[in-house]
């Protein structure tokens, strides 16, 4: 309880006040602070030597039929895997990025009649509501999440990923999707570890550059940034991606005084092409937002550790993150039970 405590508390001089508030005895700042980390670092070591177990080359003998990885809360139908990463203060270094993953189940439900969206505003040259570009869409629905994140690199976070992909059994899953901001490393590590995942922009990302044009072009907020950015939007939507891009190179960026994102952004969708066929992917019931693993940056990693203060050293930070994880994946009990009462496994080829 002590550990959760200090998981769960803004501070660790708070969470040892509710603590002792909740079992009537004491413990001071500094006993849990020690019991948190010691924990995490358990889990630290745990997951480390699991990672590379998983992506270890076969080995003679090794009976292919064999789980390197042990299945806990497996996702049966179709899976999604999203990753992204978050600042964090790491003590003497200044601002150091954490890498998280988030291994989701998908669940597709018929469309189902909804109202006009008025946040979309009205046709262009009408007084009429336009209606929301999902309404035909099958309701996707994504749950029982589960994370990894540390004070990573790429390739660190791919094998923990692939690692944490195994436990939940994605290798066997019907469909597998893997939506993503549109970055190269996020793209060459799913590449790597999942390479039968379908990969897709996220909607929110790619959208959001269309608006930068926009706002680039005309003023913010403006009927005339409105009337360029919507035709373009539908078009991406109906996967018609080559033709944003060349209306894109026809407005010659690279020769306006512009920023530098809105410049890149017609090699952005060029580059894309092949992950931004949101018609089809939507016709197929995957998920086309990542909003999963940016809500685990907010609640697995900003909340409990973007604190004031001098901030963190590198080794208590994964270690905070690796308890975390389990935490908000519901499986603190099940993690506290693998490093304290560990269950013997048969690897007898590692």
């Amino acid at each position: 309880m002590a550990t959760r405590h200090g998981l769960r508390g803004p501070s660790f001089r708070q969470a040892a006040e509710e603590y002792s508030d909740a079992v009537g005895g004491v413990i001071s700042e500094s006993s849990l602070r020690r019991l948190t980390l010691y924990s995490g670092e358990q889990v630290v070591a745990w997951k480390a030597e699991e990672a590379k177990r998983a992506s270890a080359p076969g080995q003679r003998g090794e009976d292919p039929r064999a789980r390197r990885v042990a299945a806990k809360d497996p996702i049966g139908g179709q899976a999604n895997v999203s990753t992204d990463g978050t600042m964090i203060r790491i003590w003497n270094e200044g601002w150091k990025e954490v890498k998280i993953g988030a291994i989701s189940q998908v669940e597709v439900e018929p469309p189902k009649s909804r109202k006009t969206d008025l946040s979309q505003g009205t046709l262009l040259g009408t007084a009429e509501p336009r209606p929301s570009r999902r309404d035909e869409d099958p309701q996707v629905h994504l749950s029982s999440h589960s994370y990894c994140a540390g004070v990573w690199d790429a390739d660190e976070l791919g094998r923990h990923l692939y690692a944490e992909g195994l436990r939940r059994c994605i290798d066997q899953v019907e469909g597998l999707s893997s939506v993503n901001d549109g970055a190269r490393w996020i793209e060459r590590i799913m590449l790597t570890n999942f390479p039968h995942a379908v990969q897709i922009v996220d909607w929110n990302h790619a959208s959001g550059r269309l608006w930068a044009v926009g706002h680039a072009l005309y003023a913010e907020g403006s009927k005339q940034a409105k009337q360029w950015i919507e035709p373009r939007l539908d078009d991406l939507w109906q996967g018609k991606a080559w033709a944003v891009v060349g209306d894109l190179r026809a407005l010659q960026l690279d020769q306006r005084p512009v920023p530098d994102e809105v410049r890149q952004t017609p090699g952005y969708f060029e580059s894309n092409l092949a992950r931004m066929r949101y018609d089809q992917f939507r016709a197929e019931g995957y998920p086309i937002g990542s909003g999963t693993v940016e809500s685990g940056c907010n609640n697995v990693v900003q909340h409990r550790m973007r604190r004031p203060g001098r901030g963190w050293t590198q080794d208590n930070a994964n270690a905070m993150l690796a308890g975390l994880s389990e935490l908000h994946a519901g499986r603190f009990t099940w993690a506290w039970q693998q490093i304290h009462q560990p269950q013997p496994q048969s690897h007898p080829y590692f």
